[in-house]
């Protein structure tokens, strides 16, 4: 366990409060699902138009430098925890630790004064068999389809607030996820809300069911990638028109990542051979910078753990930035309790740290170092070099694919950042 852990406090008991009593802000978090950096217009993305995505980065600052784990479980256990996966016991797909139930960030959210709820994606339970379990980790609402249970899209099986929701035929499911988080806001307008908007988008259909989920309306064949990130897009627009109808962007802070790089490949279409279905990818190629960028979900490379984040809090974070901060997941947590005004001294040991201060502009952020890991591997790297558990150094800003180990011939301008990684790694 890392010795600099950063130490929060849970309030024991905070009565409800209103936005001017308390001088909190709203946070909506939304965490797209497989979008790494190169689909996004404001990213130098030019395969698919984001066009809500990017007026919503030129409202606030991107930052170049924020790293999730290689794939989603992992990244959403290290958002909710603030700690590192090996630090939690690396839980399994499906699965959440028992001991850190009442220890979320939705947990610190709650305590501090705000109303909680989480829409689209859960993973950590089958919500069928564990209806509760939303309401255990700290949110006072939810609307979360039914994972490895039914569709999340055209006509989705849906969990809300403890019963199943009826009336899904002939829905579309990010749709109601964003309806539910409009109206958990408008119904909580005069006192902080914390809200995680946990996308179904961009993720490919279920496919380890009996049967195959409904096809879209009118077609034979699922949406493609380009066609879900035309929905994403639209998705998050509409988050941010029903905060601007509601006069509450002032008021709240807005976040857009991914919880891993873009996805390889995607179902577009199921056949059944004999007594199975085969399920048909397409391959996922995004045009950015001027080259053809496959998708690197999976991997430990930056395609695979540099993901998108922007922040936009209209008023008072600066519009149209672009900062080389490091942000890894677990600073989430860290900020969302330092922006809520959570009391010092209670909460767990989480490895997170807040990024607040360089987000307000009172200062640079406090992290030296980012972390991911996956496969059995981990890495902690600064901007530009990155050092592996088993040696392996690279220089990413000349060598992104990390074809070239340095750890045998290490450049002189790398050698303070090595020990300082080398030390962060013993500590871990």
């Amino acid at each position: 366990m890392m010795k600099d852990l950063v130490f929060l406090t849970l309030i024991l008991a905070a009565p409800s409060i209103s936005f001017a009593e308390s001088g909190k802000p709203n946070i909506v978090f939304i965490l797209a699902d497989d979008v790494g950096c190169e689909p996004l217009g404001c990213y130098g993305g030019t395969s698919y138009p984001t066009p809500n995505i990017d007026r919503l980065a030129a409202s606030g600052t991107k930052y170049r430098h924020c790293y999730s784990m290689p794939v989603c479980h992992p990244t959403r256990t290290t958002f909710l925890t603030g700690k590192y996966p090996m630090h939690t016991g690396n839980p399994g797909w499906g699965s959440f630790p028992k001991s850190l139930e009442e220890q979320t960030v939705a947990h610190c959210m709650k305590q501090a004064g705000y109303a909680t709820a989480v829409a689209g994606k859960w993973q950590l339970a089958l919500l069928g068999k564990d209806l509760q379990h939303p309401n255990r980790l700290g949110f006072d609402e939810y609307c979360l389809f039914g994972w490895h249970e039914g569709p999340r899209y055209h006509e989705p099986l849906i969990w809300q607030d403890g019963q199943k929701r009826e009336g899904t035929d002939g829905q579309y499911g990010p749709d109601i996820y964003v309806d539910f988080l409009i109206d958990f806001a408008e119904r909580h307008r005069d006192r902080p809300f914390f809200a995680f908007y946990s996308m179904a988008l961009c993720h490919d259909v279920t496919d380890d069911l009996k049967s195959p989920v409904p096809y879209s309306p009118g077609k034979n064949r699922y949406d493609n990638y380009e066609e879900m990130i035309a929905a994403m897009d639209r998705c998050v627009g509409r988050v941010v028109d029903g905060l601007d109808r509601l006069k509450l962007r002032e008021k709240t802070l807005i976040l857009f990542t991914g919880d891993n790089g873009t996805a390889k490949g995607s179902i577009i279409r199921a056949e059944e051979s004999g007594d199975r279905w085969k399920y048909i990818r397409d391959p996922v190629f995004s045009m950015a910078g001027g080259k053809r960028v496959p998708g690197g979900k999976g991997n430990l490379t930056d395609d695979g753990t540099n993901v998108p984040l922007i922040c936009s809090w209209v008023g008072t974070v600066k519009a149209g930035g672009m900062v080389d901060d490091l942000v890894d997941f677990s600073d989430f947590y860290a900020t969302f309790a330092a922006l809520a005004k959570a009391s010092p001294d209670a909460l767990p040991a989480i490895d997170g740290q807040s990024f607040a201060s360089g987000l307000l502009g009172d200062g640079p952020a406090p992290r030296k170092w980012a972390f991911a890991q996956g496969g059995g591997k981990h890495w902690v790297r600064t901007g530009r070099w990155k050092l592996y558990n088993d040696g392996r150094f690279f220089d990413i800003r000349a060598d992104p694919a990390e074809k070239k180990d340095l750890a045998d011939a290490v450049p002189s301008d790398a050698s303070d950042d090595l020990s300082m990684l080398q030390k962060a790694l013993s500590e871990l």
